[in-house]
């Protein structure tokens, strides 16, 4: 079993910056990538940001220039720097890992999510 504990939601004004992490632990033999989702009110979750275990990352168009992702690979831990916030930014974002357990599976996990509100 595979645990993603995420941290560092919370409320923010429009133009401030937040921090996020997610740290995964259990039967972990080693993590193919981690990334961030996020799920608005009334909408589909939809990816933030990914990074792989060579520290290759993917953004979502939205957040690019504004979000930075970054990994401690040792630590299993994935962050996520969110600058220039905007109400847009508003949602549960989620924590994600594919993971290789050590039982030989690969299989994707999820954090509880962790609420970003932006407003003045």
């Amino acid at each position: 079993q595979v645990q993603l504990v995420e941290s560092g939601g919370g409320l923010r004004q429009p133009g401030g910056s937040l921090g996020l992490s997610c740290a995964a632990s259990g039967s972990i033999f080693s993590i193919v990538a981690m990334g961030w989702y996020r799920q608005a009110p009334g909408k589909q979750r939809e990816l933030v940001a990914t990074i792989n275990s060579g520290g290759g990352t993917n953004y979502a168009d939205s957040v690019k220039g504004r979000f930075a992702i970054s990994r401690d690979n040792g630590a299993n831990t994935v962050y996520l720097q969110m600058n220039s916030l905007s109400p847009g930014d508003t949602a549960d974002y989620y924590c994600n890992a594919r993971v290789n357990t050590d039982c030989g599976v690969q299989d994707d996990y999820w954090g509880q999510g962790t609420q970003v509100t932006v407003s003045s």
